[in-house]
């Protein structure tokens, strides 16, 4: 079969009728204006003009600014309206800040791992008219944005605007996915999520130009103008739209982000285009022996090595083609993948795990030797390999890696599982239990038993602390990225009031603190709650729109829902709801074959109303643990639950019949 699927041809097409709209961040229109005045310094008549609700002009006398407030998270490209000004040598600068720690009239948050960035400076010698520099000087993300005046001039403002330059392909508020619940903290999460790969997506000629990254000291007096060196025009992938790790900073594409911003970005915006930009900008760099880069272009040193970016790579390739079920672009990238795969392999030794001799991975701690992260990624590869190549008609190579799945598993479980800490270990001679590699042991189904699978969910909840899971692989940090796993553990543990709970505790900690965006999910942040990333020097340099955060948002839609792609573009499904506590849920997600819904309502465990839609010529299961019942079709096929399971359904639309619980 060739399925091609339309969404991965092409930029995205304008949806209507978008269910639940008015949770969606995204803003209605790319041309923004500030919502509010956040702080005055200095001599300024009528700041509040330049915001949305107010009128006239802004005049600002000598040394002064102005920090606007512009809601919530938002990327682009600025521009001032000059009325006046009192001398041919005054001078605006406008600063930027994602958090309000690093609002300053001095200098802009950190694109660098060391001081601040320099403020873009506007000469005003021409007098009135329109200010808009190039676009290389756009800023991917701020929420905060100061205009500053540093000469004895007066200079009159008649407007300040943002041209919203993220998502550039997309229709913006045109989701293809949706998320309901009776939670509202929930719904905001998802939707939060949403929004910030949306962030984290660019036009490809807007990438991290590194060589020519720059900063101040925070200690420095900025009083002349300055040259701006945070330059964002390196075109990074093919095509008009990209994916990347961030989107103030780390605007290339990273493979760790295939593992988890891939699969949200798939049930929302459903923008499949700029994944596989990304992925083919890796798969471009791969070398001969098979491995993949660390990080894509401009990345300096392609010298890195880091097994577990790898892996995630690889993992992208089979995510994406579950999404899209377009076997043609599988088939044309197969070689590469394969030879992907047998680099991994070849780091296996006669113990049966991979010895790991490189220490690059995200940031963590300790990586090298049998380690169980990187063991339980390549076993989980393995799982999706040998499925890869049975579409492909290659049985023999399915046999081959399904043999080498089968001898990690056995010496993960004999060498690396502590029985009395309830985890596995990071290594043989290691005593750290890593959040990473048991999330990781529990989705890939590296664990022995089910028993085992609980032993690891409950371990890992009683390490919670009031902000949420702990890395400690990472020292003192909170890492949304690994978090994201966490949440898929426990719900495969058939733990759902712990995954929800996680989400409230961490995700919405990320969405209500005063010092975030209340819009978009951070990189990472200490364990006592303060916004300290352990791995950087540099605490302004921590991204607050980061897309390996957003884990919550496939999950919910994954687990919660239980919209389960099982075969490409969901020729195969399975709907499995692990509601918790949810009361109500309404979800939904597109591909190519069309639309895949589930509806439901309970009260006191038991479905009040449940339906689900799914599309024509597909078929697949639903599984209602301890419901009773007959699913009825529009076509008026009628199928019972045996022991809460139904099998075979052809795809269409589906309720269970009031009053069979």
């Amino acid at each position: 079969m060739h399925f091609l699927a339309p969404l991965l041809l092409a930029p995205l097409a304008c949806a209507a009728g978008v269910p639940y709209e008015q949770y969606i961040l995204a803003p209605a229109s790319r041309d923004l204006i500030p919502v509010a005045v956040h702080q005055v310094n200095g001599s300024v008549t009528n700041p509040k003009a330049l915001t949305q609700t107010s009128s006239g002009d802004t005049t600002f006398h000598g040394v002064s600014s102005v920090t606007y407030d512009f809601g919530k998270n938002v990327a682009g490209l600025v521009s001032l309206e000059v009325g006046s000004a009192s001398s041919s040598s005054a001078f605006l600068g406008v600063t930027f800040s994602e958090s309000s720690l690093y609002i300053s009239s001095e200098a802009c948050d950190a694109t660098a791992d060391a001081g601040l960035d320099t403020p873009l400076w506007f000469a005003l010698g021409q007098g009135a008219g329109k200010y808009t520099p190039d676009e290389k000087y756009l800023r991917g993300a701020f929420r905060y944005l100061t205009v500053v005046s540093n000469t004895t001039a007066t200079v009159s403002l008649q407007s300040l605007h943002v041209q919203f330059l993220a998502a550039p392909m997309q229709d913006l508020r045109g989701y293809t996915g949706w998320f309901h619940s009776d939670d509202e903290l929930i719904n905001k999460i998802w939707y939060a999520g949403a929004y910030t790969n949306q962030l984290c997506t660019i036009d490809p000629a807007h990438g991290n130009a590194l060589v020519h990254l720059g900063s101040v000291s925070s200690s420095d007096n900025i009083t002349l103008p300055q040259t701006v060196t945070w330059w964002n025009n390196y075109t990074i992938t093919n095509g008009t739209s990209t994916i990347t790790d961030g989107a103030k900073r780390d605007r290339l594409v990273w493979p760790g982000d295939m593992s988890i911003a891939l699969e949200s970005i798939a049930v929302s915006t459903g923008d499949l285009y700029s994944i596989r930009m990304g992925l083919e900008s890796l798969l471009a760099l791969q070398q001969s022996n098979g491995r993949l880069p660390y990080a894509g272009k401009p990345f300096s040193d392609m010298d890195i090595v880091s097994y577990t970016y790898h892996l995630h790579s690889l993992i992208g390739m089979s995510y994406l083609y579950r999404f899209s079920g377009d076997q043609s672009w599988l088939a044309r990238y197969w070689d590469q993948y394969v030879r992907g795969v047998e680099w991994a392999l070849s780091s296996v030794d006669n113990t049966g795990l991979a010895n790991v001799t490189a220490s690059a991975d995200w940031l963590r701690f300790g990586m090298g030797g049998h380690n169980i992260e990187a063991n339980a990624i390549l076993y989980f590869i393995l799982q999706d390999a040998q499925k890869l190549a049975q579409e492909l008609n290659h049985p023999s190579t399915a046999t081959t890696w399904n043999q080498i799945a089968a001898r990690i598993k056995t010496a993960a479980n004999q060498l690396l599982w502590d029985d009395q800490a309830g985890f596995y270990r990071d290594n043989e001679t290691a005593t750290l239990h890593p959040q990473d590699g048991n999330a990781w042991a529990i989705k890939a189904n590296l664990t022995s038993s089910p028993k085992q699978i609980s032993i690891i969910s409950q371990a890992l909840q009683s390490r919670w602390g009031p902000y949420g899971a702990p890395a400690p692989e990472a020292g003192q940090t909170i890492s949304p990225f690994i978090g994201g796993f966490e949440l898929q553990a426990h719900y495969l543990a058939d733990q759902p009031a712990a995954a929800l709970n996680l989400m409230r505790l961490q995700w919405g900690f990320m969405l209500q603190d005063a010092r975030m965006t209340q819009s978009s999910f951070i990189e990472g942040y200490s364990t006592d709650g303060s916004i300290h990333y352990a791995p950087y020097s540099n605490d302004a340099r921590i991204s607050h729109a980061h897309g390996w955060s957003t884990g919550p948002t496939s999950a919910l839609s994954t687990y919660a829902a239980g919209i389960q792609l099982m075969g490409p573009a969901g020729a195969e499904w399975r709907i499995a709801p692990q509601p918790g506590n949810l009361t109500h849920v309404d979800a939904g997600l597109a591909t190519g074959r069309g639309q895949f819904a589930v509806r439901f309502q309970r009260q006191t465990g038991r479905y009040e109303t449940f339906s689900f839609q799914t599309p024509s010529a597909t078929r697949g299961d639903v599984v209602l643990p301890g419901t009773q019942g007959i699913l009825v079709s529009c076509t008026g096929q009628r199928i019972r639950l045996v022991n809460g399971v139904a099998r075979g359904l052809a795809g269409g639309s589906w309720t269970l019949e009031k009053g069979g619980q």
